[in-house]
């Protein structure tokens, strides 16, 4: 399943989702990246501060990947519905 976000926190959301799908905790996911709890935490809460670095390796550790294309025409409303 696709996921789209638009906002820090919808990233976060969806990377939420699937490390729970994946039945891991948030330190299960930091061992994988090579991170601390506290940087999936600050990840998932979509803190803007955090690093590209830290988005690509958690979005690696999940076997995930990145996509870029236009925008789709759904409301920010509408996006948020999804989570």
């Amino acid at each position: 399943m696709d996921t789209i976000a638009r906002t820090p926190q919808q990233i976060g959301a969806g990377i939420r989702r699937y490390r729970r799908q994946k039945k891991l905790t948030q330190g299960d996911l930091g061992e994988k990246m090579h991170a601390r709890q506290a940087t999936v935490s600050k990840l998932e809460a979509g803190e803007p501060a955090t690093q590209l670095r830290i988005l690509m390796d958690a979005l690696a550790a999940l076997d995930l990947e990145l996509v870029i294309r236009p925008r789709t025409k759904l409301t920010a409303e509408a996006i948020e519905d999804l989570f």
